[in-house]
């Protein structure tokens, strides 16, 4: 059973996320974006993605080193939205059947 805790947790995170995207767009929408700002807002979600897996590269389980070299080979060949489900699907099934 789900702790009251992280659900809460998720919820908030879920809602910050939300409002992130909605303020940028309310912020942005009478506005001409320049290349090379349009270029950084594309680089973005990759970052995202780099922050959340980083903590992985220190991990002492072999489930998690595992998971984030599949993550990373789904990263050279896939879409985003492709790399993040394989990789959260390959953390999940790691972890499940090696601990």
């Amino acid at each position: 059973m789900i702790q009251a805790t992280t659900l809460l947790t998720i919820a908030l995170m879920a809602l910050v996320t939300y409002l992130t995207r909605i303020l940028g767009y309310v912020a942005l929408r009478d506005r001409t974006l320049s290349a090379r700002t349009t270029a950084v807002l594309d680089a973005a979600p990759g970052c995202v993605l780099i922050a959340v897996i980083a903590p992985s590269f220190v991990a002492d389980r072999p489930a998690d080193l595992i998971a984030l070299a599949v993550t990373l080979v789904a990263a050279t060949r896939l879409p985003l939205l492709a790399t993040v489900l394989i990789g959260v699907a390959a953390a999940g099934l790691l972890r499940h059947f090696l601990g």
